[in-house]
């Protein structure tokens, strides 16, 4: 049975790692994948999803207006799809991950989606709001705190490596930037007061 999976994670816990497996996977068994990720991330090179550890594979961009239904009925006509991933989920729109649900229900494509939960303020991105509510299966992935407790939080830091709360919701980054945090020692740097500023929503 077709099925929207949502797997979230803080940063540098390896989403694309476990995505470019699982295309692996059903590539293995002869089965067609279609790969998507947005335009946004920029930090390999555009139209491939690439993890830390050396992995990259071509994708599919999707911007905020690009219709995945449309998309994967065209593609649903050219060849039998087993699977459709969704790499930086965290940026899709509202309306994206609700196509992404009407493409495992009418389509009958199984959808994984993968993507960071919350900013580096612990707010939720649009998508990965959405997501949580409607996928069937959540499945966490995790990683560690500079602490060694589990990390759940994005801490953005500055070039003097003072973390940052303010700003745009989407900056684009890495490890120079980003640190995956527990929420305690997130909390020591960044102020409650401060963490519930609006956010800049990519919709």
């Amino acid at each position: 049975m077709s099925k929207l999976y949502f797997y979230y994670s803080a940063m540098n816990a390896g989403k694309s790692t476990v995505l470019l497996q699982s295309a692996h996977n059903y590539r293995e068994r002869g089965m067609e994948v279609v790969i998507l990720t947005s335009q946004l991330d920029t930090r390999y090179g555009t139209g491939y999803v690439s993890s830390r550890i050396g992995l990259k594979q071509e994708a599919e961009l999707y911007d905020k207006d690009f219709d995945i239904l449309s998309f994967m009925k065209e593609k649903a006509k050219q060849q039998v799809i087993s699977c459709l991933l969704v790499d930086e989920a965290q940026f899709l729109t509202t309306q994206q991950v609700l196509q992404l649900a009407r493409v495992v229900d009418l389509l009958r494509i199984p959808v994984l989606a993968y993507g960071l939960r919350t900013d580096f303020q612990g707010k939720m991105f649009p998508g990965s709001e959405c997501l949580l509510a409607w996928a069937e299966e959540l499945i966490e992935i995790k990683t560690i705190c500079r602490c060694g407790r589990k990390a759940t939080m994005n801490g953005r830091f500055d070039a003097s490596g003072q973390i940052v709360a303010h700003g745009d919701q989407v900056e684009i980054g890495g490890n120079e930037r980003y640190e995956s945090l527990c929420r305690r020692c997130f909390s020591i740097h960044v102020p409650l007061q401060q963490a519930t500023q609006d956010r800049v929503s990519v919709e």
